[in-house]
């Protein structure tokens, strides 16, 4: 049966309108609720015979999921994309900042930088493997658990502006490793072309790996480097994308062709304008970010 839901107990992202039914998923960054994005509403599908899952409460027609539904989410995740907004009011506050066309190239960059973060933040919950221990407190024996070093997350960002979001990994993730991708977008016929290929010859298996794309207009960009990624044995459910701002076009081609990839953005925009920018979006943000 399917179940239309509202908001969810932490945050309103539910009810964020969608104009791109392809988008297979979004899902509510708290893991307080995951839902189908179906026309212009989100729904939730449950494949069960009338009754929902434990951790879902019936109320008022609304759909209320408790935590207890977060290793349900991964799994309805496995063959769609899911898309997260995170309702964080600092992701807000940057993006606000991102979009003012009075912010200078040194307050835009260090928007971009710090919503990078935050995004990065939010992208790397229940994705990094640890290892357990014990550690010696001034006070006696804890148990600890630490990210695992050996499995160093691989770092994309897309020149130019993806080096501004990716800017503060390294004070969020404990090991990294960075290779860099340079497309450069023809004007006309909106197509991008590879300038710079940094990747390795091949990814080792189970790779870990974060793309920084911060706008997702068309989906050439993000399509053409995730078509590399891939061609050299990246798996596209290891993949985890960061963006400023995402629309529809970009949002439909990669769930039809990237089934089981997140994306994690500030915000999304309604649509492209004749040029194939982000409407309102907030401009060229490799030309904001560097003053050019």
């Amino acid at each position: 049966m399917e179940v239309a839901i509202g908001h969810c107990s932490r945050c309103s992202i539910a009810s964020f309108p969608t104009q791109y039914p392809q988008a297979s998923a979004m899902l509510c960054p708290s893991k307080f609720l995951v839902s189908e994005v179906k026309g212009s509403c989100a729904t939730m599908k449950m494949d069960m015979a009338g009754a929902a899952p434990s951790g879902f409460n019936k109320r008022k027609k609304k759909l209320s999921v408790k935590c207890e539904a977060a290793a349900a989410s991964n799994q309805i995740g496995v063959n769609q994309m899911l898309v997260y907004v995170p309702p964080h009011p600092l992701i807000k506050h940057w993006v606000s900042v991102l979009r003012n066309e009075f912010s200078p190239p040194p307050i835009f960059k260090s928007a971009m930088a710090e919503l990078g973060r935050l995004l990065i933040y939010e992208a790397s919950r229940d994705w990094l493997e640890t290892i357990g221990g014990e550690v010696q407190t001034p006070c006696g024996v804890a148990n600890v658990e630490f990210i695992d070093p050996r499995e160093p997350v691989k770092v994309v960002p897309i020149l130019r502006a993806g080096l501004v979001l990716v800017e503060h990994v390294s004070s969020v993730l404990p090991a990294t490793q960075t290779y860099h991708l340079g497309f450069v977008r023809n004007e006309v016929t909106l197509q991008p072309t590879l300038y710079l290929n940094k990747l390795p010859d091949r990814f080792p298996d189970s790779s870990l790996i974060l793309v920084a794309d911060p706008m997702l207009a068309t989906g050439g960009t993000i399509v053409a480097a995730i078509e590399e990624l891939t061609s050299r044995g990246a798996d596209v459910k290891n993949l985890r994308v960061v963006a400023a701002v995402a629309a529809p076009p970009a949002l439909k081609i990669l769930s039809e062709k990237f089934p089981g990839l997140r994306v994690y953005t500030g915000t999304i925009d309604p649509g492209l304008n004749e040029k194939g920018y982000i409407v309102p979006g907030l401009g060229d943000a490799g030309d904001r970010s560097f003053g050019t």
